[in-house]
């Protein structure tokens, strides 16, 4: 276990036989049927103000009394972002899974070397937008916050040089690092199977006629995702094929057929065209490559004997732009120029069958690419971002090295990991007031900004049980420092008198969730939770103590609470609470929450059950048209009921600080709010 750098006293007595221990460190462990399914280790820590390292860190400085809560967030890119899979295809990033393996790189020596790693965790919400633009045409969506790594290390979208913003940020003299955008993979059009098709037969020279039997065909390729794609494509072109596999081990299957018929239409399809299209291209450099290509050290070769087929690679490469030479080794070997750039262009465009011929793992970092920032632009509007966490703590981003969250990775440190102990295993710093006194008057100290909230909620529910946010915002307050609190829940007010007090000497800044105000909808959906009313109060009498709040609208329910009626009366009810700000979030239908939720769907609203069937059929998230459109009519209310612009400032009636702002901006995850339910 690595917790030496929590550990500060003997520990007391642990309580019962549980399912983690936390040697050195553990006042107590136990569960609570106040809390079903969680459970808690108080510990001593050693230290409460923790400086995230300046190349990844969302703020400078953070006071987390807790690690591990029902929900938590960071969130970075748009989910049309492709990402680089394990196998080497893409995908885009919104539909990335829990359990996929991955493109991400770790430092090897001299060198960053991608290797392939696991997605642990995947959320998504609504943030404002920035497009990033390279020197090679490609483009980016991402949040404010969200990191790519540079030539000169891991930089924040946007940043400031100095103040509460002070972090690392991207400039126009900046370079991202990696191959740039990927290339758009083919489709399955019919002159691309009719490429694929002369590809791969006559590369592996697979009519033939005998003597004995004037009609044969027979293709044997050792890996099986190119004897698949050849059958499925000779079905679609009604040509049967019969797949034998052999009895001896190590032989790999083979395709084949001797009906006249069939074999006279394989030559038909695989005859050379006239004037070859560049789907056919594709298809036929694709097929090249599964019988007789390889790609080796950094190396990619398609080799060739036969003077048909080498004409014809030189006219596929030619005409979709690729660099190559011909090796003579006593025929025509075709190698292609560009390094890693083009041979994922190559892989990408043309996209063959046999993906372990693709293999990147352990090639080194580095790229030829005119990756040099040109633009950073504000797109002004909020839209749906993605994050995941992974292994190595970065993932592959339309080719360029993109940092993942953050917040669960954090659990990881403790040996627990970023999934459902995240969720489960809540650790409470009990002596986290006493210690932050301590670490403010220390010398070195010099009263910088300090963030809560940004790992975990502060104001969780164990918040209730253990108060230990009064003694650490008064510690605070007592040194004059200046902090600001993420936080989805009511407790808050519990302190606003010492909230107030703060504001008086300090700049406090707090970004709650309101997602509709419809009283008897509460009732039937969040029967445990603090009612629409309740969370308005909470906004309202925060911003009458001169506290900047922002607002995010969620969960809205589509046929229920998405009504124009519904939303211009919550943002109404939002803007008159003084919310500086609104953020909707559509509901999230994870599983677990799915079942209950649909079943008192078709309980209570069965005329939705389709609906909700349709929209929810891609997964847990709704479609992205829905969450544009959501958000557009949300921002237009606002408009309307005029929020926006800088919040009220504390009670020397100061502007909005940097850290308000960006309290504002990081809204609470939209699945957690199904906690509620």
């Amino acid at each position: 276990m690595r917790w030496s750098h929590l550990q500060a006293t003997e520990p007391t007595a642990t309580d019962g036989e549980l399912p983690l221990r936390l040697p050195d460190a553990t006042v107590r462990t136990f569960d609570t049927p106040g809390f079903a399914g969680m459970t808690f280790h108080e510990i001593h820590a050693k230290s409460i103000i923790n400086k995230v390292p300046g190349e990844s860190s969302m703020f400078q400085w953070t006071v987390n009394p807790y690690r591990g809560c029902s929900h938590a967030c960071v969130y970075c890119l748009t989910g049309d972002t492709p990402i680089l899979m394990a196998d080497g295809r893409t995908r885009p990033l919104a539909e990335v899974q829990v359990g996929d393996e991955i493109y991400g790189t770790e430092r090897q020596g001299n060198y960053r070397r991608y290797v392939t790693t696991t997605v642990l965790d995947h959320w998504s919400t609504v943030k404002p937008a920035y497009r990033i633009t390279l020197a090679d045409g490609t483009s980016l969506v991402a949040s404010g916050d969200h990191r790519f790594l540079t030539e000169r290390g891991w930089k924040h979208v946007t940043g400031a040089e100095r103040g509460f913003g002070k972090r690392p940020y991207l400039t126009t003299s900046n370079k991202l690092m990696g191959t740039g955008r990927f290339a758009t993979p083919p489709e399955e059009s019919d002159e691309y199977q009719l490429g694929y098709l002369a590809g791969i037969i006559r590369g592996d020279e697979g009519l033939s006629s005998f003597p004995r039997s004037p009609y044969r065909f027979r293709l044997t390729v050792a890996e099986v995702e190119a004897l698949d794609r050849t059958r499925a494509y000779l079905a679609h072109f009604d040509v049967a094929t019969e797949r034998l596999t052999s009895q001896r081990p190590g032989r790999p299957p083979t395709l084949r057929t001797s009906q006249r018929d069939a074999v006279e239409a394989i030559g038909r399809l695989v005859a050379w065209p006239g004037s070859p299209t560049d789907d056919w291209c594709k298809g036929f450099l694709a097929g090249m490559f599964d019988s007789a290509g390889s790609y080796s050290r950094g190396i990619l070769r398609v080799p060739s004997a036969d003077k048909d087929i080498v004409d014809a690679l030189e006219t596929a490469f030619t005409a979709l732009e690729f660099d190559y030479v011909i090796e003579d080794r006593g025929f025509a070997c075709f190698r292609l120029l560009g390094g890693l750039r083009e041979h994922l262009r190559f892989f990408h465009t043309v996209d063959p069958a046999i993906t372990a011929k693709w293999t990147i793992t352990n090639t080194a970092l580095k790229s030829n690419a005119p990756l040099g920032i040109t633009a950073i632009e504000d797109l002004g509007v909020r839209l749906p971002m993605f994050d995941i966490t992974t292994g190595t703590g970065d993932f592959i981003a339309n080719g360029v090295v993109s940092h993942n969250c953050f917040a669960r990775n954090t659990h990881t440190y403790l040996d627990l990991d970023a999934g459902r102990d995240f969720d489960t295993q809540v650790i409470v710093k009990v002596n986290s007031p006493a210690l932050l006194r301590r670490e403010l008057s220390a010398p070195k100290w010099r009263g910088a900004h300090i963030a809560m909230g940004t790992n975990v909620d502060c104001y969780q529910r164990a918040e209730g049980r253990y108060e230990l946010m009064p003694g650490i915002i008064s510690a605070l307050t007592d040194f004059r420092n200046p902090f600001s609190i993420l936080t989805k829940g009511t407790l808050i007010l519990r302190d606003l008198d010492l909230l107030r007090a703060a504001s008086e000497v300090t700049s406090v800044g707090i970004a709650v969730s309101v997602g509709f105000t419809d009283t008897d909808l509460w009732r039937a959906v969040e029967p445990g939770a603090p009612s629409p009313n309740r969370r308005l109060d909470v906004v309202r009498r925060l911003t009458d103590a001169g506290l900047a709040v922002s607002v995010l609208m969620a969960p809205v329910l589509p046929g229920l609470t998405d009504t124009a009626e519904e939303i211009e009366h919550t943002v109404a009810a939002i803007a008159a609470a003084g919310a500086v700000s609104v953020t909707p979030l559509g509901l999230h239908l994870k599983p677990g929450a799915r079942e209950w939720y649909l079943a008192w769907l078709a309980r209570e609203h069965p005329a939705l059950v389709q609906v909700y069937e349709r929209l929810y059929a891609g997964g847990a998230f709704l479609p992205q048209g829905y969450q544009r459109e959501l958000t557009a009519r949300v921002r237009a209310a606002a408009r309307r009921h005029g929020i926006g612009g800088p919040g009220p400032g504390g009670a020397r009636n100061t502007p909005a600080s940097p850290s308000q702002a960006r309290a504002a901006e990081l809204v609470p995850e939209g699945a957690g709010q199904l906690t509620l339910l």
